[in-house]
């Protein structure tokens, strides 16, 4: 069975969570890297190509960054966010693009089936969480996203470079104010928190990858590197434009 490497932090701040993402894209020969984390403050990312000027009420997130991959805002609270940095070669991205989200998505759902969650891919219905006018990436799905309660609660997105990929995502353990009526772990554990729900999760990973996930920590490069990198992120001339 492979070794991968799984990083957890919690409450990190949002430089250190763009930055350090990108290091694990940009730094090759790593082995595949599993991150769970979550962000102090609450923290608004844009997609890359997305306007400050698309989001009504973006003001009211502790913190705003823009992220490396595409896509709608996500208003980071209340969730677990993931990320899987490793190189192309890797089983879980061979073939189709589609094949590699679906993979990971599946994944997700036997996390969330733990949870008496019964997630499904939305495929080709509408969502009730579907809202024109917003920015917000919760209420823009696709056929990928996983949905349950008619409403998604999970999405996720990829960037790959140099024979790398990055592909991190969100889970909703609970709403926001920017969010409003998504699927959410709410109706099914009260409260939950990314720590309690991480278990499950890494579970998951290592039965669908067949790999087990071994605890540790970035290198001194690594965070370094991260260092260097994330503050462009929040820098505000970048984070208003385009």
């Amino acid at each position: 069975m492979a070794c991968w490497r799984l990083i957890t932090t919690w409450g990190a701040s949002p430089e250190f969570n763009m930055g350090l993402d990108e290091a694990l894209l940009l730094t090759p020969g790593l082995p595949p890297t599993v991150r769970f984390y979550s962000w102090k403050p609450d923290t608004l990312s844009l997609g890359y190509f997305q306007k400050l000027s698309e989001v009504p009420g973006a003001e009211r997130a502790g913190a705003l960054v823009r992220r490396i991959t595409g896509g709608g805002a996500i208003h980071h609270v209340r969730e677990l966010t993931f990320s899987i940095s490793a190189d192309l070669t890797l089983d879980v991205y061979a073939g189709a693009l589609d094949a590699s989200y679906a993979r990971v998505h599946g994944a997700i759902a036997r996390a969330l089936s733990d949870f008496g969650v019964a997630a499904q891919p939305r495929g080709e219905r509408a969502l009730a969480s579907d809202r024109a006018g917003t920015g917000m990436c919760f209420h823009h799905s696709t056929r990928l996203d996983l949905a349950w309660d008619e409403r998604k609660g999970v999405g996720s997105a990829q960037r790959r470079r140099g024979g790398r990929v990055l592909h991190h995502g969100s889970i909703k353990l609970g709403s926001s104010v920017l969010e409003g009526d998504i699927a959410t772990l709410e109706g099914a554990r009260r409260g939950l928190t990314p720590a309690e729900f991480a278990p499950a999760l890494r579970a998951a990973f290592e039965q669908e990858f067949a790999a087990t996930l071994e605890a540790g920590v970035p290198d001194s490069d690594e965070r370094e590197l991260a260092r260097q990198l994330g503050p462009r992120y929040v820098a505000a001339d970048f984070v208003r434009s385009r």
